[in-house]
């Protein structure tokens, strides 16, 4: 097998079992490595540390199958990493009533870029790094194994494949996919559109938010801003809220969310849906002294990159200093960040700093993460991804 030889002293996030290893800790390679081929990964010394897939395009230089010498990455490999996920999140689907969860959540999950969602009868699979790739067969060997039932329908249509040398890619692999597939979770009905859905079609990620949200929203006046198919919207209705204003860019994804109310018995004629530009909308409403008793932001990932996180941060203090100043008093604002870069520390700072912009004092009554189908591994912090807050104004 080829190696992976590390610098003096780069070793020790290896031995913390951490699973990236960049581009600047490699000493030099040894052996004709190809695009997603496994090496062994030596410390400067010789000594061994774990089994990694190569990447030649990526800073991520190489990413961890095991720490284990003598596991091999083969078919028993993947069955069994997937087995381990299903073993671990079987509570899930009992706890929250769903048939829809995050098999797969890559590292989090012991198996770097690779991202596996299931929709009821339907297994749909990511596979954004160079490794992913070229163990496809065997990832979709397991599934068939596992899921001997299930359609498998494939959604490597990311821009990140690109900086790992990799094209989009679309396609079904067993069965016959249908449009749309409807999930079930918290009692409430979802119609996910397996085609055109952001992410592998939904926001898994989201399930436990939703409820929460819907908590604070009895007999009262909700705007849920980037509402994509509605579903925060959904949860606000079926608790009981006077009234529900979604606002999305995306025609499409507000038709999704008409037909979410329908599938579910909630009354139309109690939800708006615009399409507007959020940012837009607010300052609208803020010069025409709208008001809610609860704002919803969970707006798309604002960092791609640590050189644009101060203007991140000006994005999101932007947008919830208009959001704080819609609120009745004692208002309830549920923002969020899908931003890894964004630290909880800092999307908290950023929100008090917005609060004190629109002269009104904040309350932090609950912080808010992802679906525990999301897991964060030990080893592995950047995991963490979602942050949300509960502000009480």
């Amino acid at each position: 097998m080829s190696t992976i030889i590390l610098k003096e002293g780069r070793e020790k996030s290896m031995l913390r079992r951490h699973p990236w290893i960049f581009e600047g800790a490699i000493q030099e390679t040894q052996g004709r490595l190809k695009i997603g081929d496994t090496a062994d990964v030596l410390a400067s010394d010789g000594t061994w540390l774990a089994k990694a897939a190569f990447s030649p395009h990526s800073q991520i230089r190489a990413r961890v199958w095991s720490f284990t010498k003598s596991e091999a990455i083969d078919n028993v490999f993947f069955k069994r990493k997937i087995e381990q996920a299903i073993e671990r999140k079987r509570s899930i689907l009992e706890k929250h009533q769903t048939n829809a969860y995050r098999l797969i959540a890559a590292e989090a999950d012991g198996l770097p870029g690779i991202t596996i969602d299931v929709y009821d009868n339907v297994v749909v699979l990511q596979l954004l790094s160079a490794g992913a790739e070229k163990h496809r067969n065997k990832i979709v060997w397991a599934l068939e194994t596992l899921f001997p039932e299930a359609i498998i329908h494939e959604r490597s249509d990311v821009d990140v494949r690109k900086k790992e040398g990799l094209e989009p890619l679309i396609q079904t692999l067993k069965g016959e996919l249908p449009k749309t597939v409807t999930i079930e979770e918290n009692g409430i009905k979802i119609i996910v559109d397996l085609i055109n859905g952001h992410k592998t079609g939904f926001y898994l990620d989201q399930r436990e938010n939703r409820r929460i949200a819907g908590t604070y929203c009895k007999d009262k006046s909700v705007l849920n801003c980037f509402s994509f198919t509605g579903t925060f919207g959904l949860y606000a209705l079926a608790a009981g809220a006077t009234d529900v204003i979604n606002v999305d860019a995306s025609e499409s994804a507000l038709e999704m969310s008409k037909q979410n109310l329908l599938v579910n018995d909630l009354p139309l004629e109690k939800v708006a849906h615009l399409k507007r530009d959020v940012f837009e909308l607010l300052r609208e409403y803020k010069d025409q002294g709208k008001r809610f008793d609860v704002i919803i932001l969970d707006p798309p990932k604002f960092v791609d990159g640590k050189h644009n996180l101060n203007k991140a941060s000006r994005g999101y203090k932007d947008i919830n200093r208009l959001a704080l100043s819609l609120l009745n008093k004692n208002g309830v604002l549920l923002t969020f960040s899908c931003s890894g870069l964004m630290s909880q520390d800092l999307f908290q700072k950023i929100v008090a700093d917005a609060a004190l912009d629109a002269q009104t004092d904040v309350f932090f009554t609950q912080r808010l993460s992802q679906s525990e189908d999301h897991p964060v591994s030990g080893n592995f912090p950047e995991g963490y991804y979602l942050k949300g807050l509960v502000c009480s104004v």
